[in-house]
């Protein structure tokens, strides 16, 4: 099949949590725009910091290239990309556009940091699976792992994601990344897990080129002991399916997916 050189969508890449995905990046069509700087983020630093809701990409742009997909299998169509995609005020509209055009799942990964905001969880209301990261058990490690603009903190990011979950009708999954400054806090990290009950724990560790190792297959399994008793994954478990991706090269690797 024939490459396109799409602009704001890519994919499919193969995910071990979503199966065959088609990326949407609803902020950036080239640089991470984003409230994080992890410290395993396998696109690199972040030099455009910004906690500011505005619309980055008109939704009809992101339409027309919806709407230029050849036929192709995909599970979901997930917004995702060159950093936090509930910095894009129009994602409630792209959501709702795509819906209108596709019948396939709608996913958002999430850091979590903006969800706090009653309009960042209207929008997140809209999918049919919410991704939501919880690295850190408190600010100290908030700051040691994820490294937040000043404005951002533990707090306020555990009470975004408990309200949303209290009324969210949709698949919603924390995931948590786990490499050697935050393995130690996997029961305190399973511990906050109980409390906010999602439906799926996903257990990860940087298998994408980053500046962090990864933890091994045996010690990851051994996290996922802290987490017994509830539907956990890891992303050992399962062995990614082959997906012919439709997009050009570059496209996927400024979305760090290759």
């Amino acid at each position: 099949m024939r490459k396109k050189d799409y602009k704001y969508i890519y994919g499919p890449v193969p995910s071990w949590r979503l199966g065959s995905s088609l990326g949407i990046d609803p902020i950036s069509d080239k640089d991470k725009i984003c409230t994080f700087d992890c410290i395993y983020c396998q696109l690199g630093k972040t030099y455009k910091f910004t906690a500011e809701r505005k619309v980055y990409i008109p939704a009809d742009k992101i339409i027309d290239e919806i709407n230029s997909l050849p036929e192709i299998k995909i599970d979901y169509i997930t917004f995702s990309g060159a950093g936090e995609p509930t910095l894009a005020a129009n994602l409630g509209k792209m959501i709702e556009s795509v819906r209108l055009l596709r019948k396939e799942k709608i996913a958002v990964i999430t850091n979590s940091s903006l969800m706090n905001r009653p309009d960042v969880r209207n929008d997140l209301m809209l999918s049919d699976f919410v991704l939501a990261k919880l690295d850190s058990c408190s600010q100290k490690t908030l700051d040691l792992i994820n490294r937040p603009m000043k404005q951002i903190t533990f707090n306020s990011i555990l009470d975004g994601i408990k309200q949303f979950k209290l009324s969210y009708k949709g698949k919603f999954a924390l995931q948590i990344m786990f490499v050697e400054k935050n393995e130690k806090y996997a029961e305190e990290l399973s511990q906050l897990a109980k409390e906010i009950k999602p439906d799926e724990i996903q257990i990860n560790t940087p298998l994408r080129p980053c500046n962090e190792k990864p933890l091994s297959q045996e010690r990851i399994n051994e996290i996922k002991h802290y987490f017994e008793g509830m539907c956990s994954i890891t992303v050992y478990d399962k062995e990614k399916d082959k997906v012919e991706p439709i997009s050009e090269p570059d496209t996927l690797k400024r979305r760090g997916k290759i």
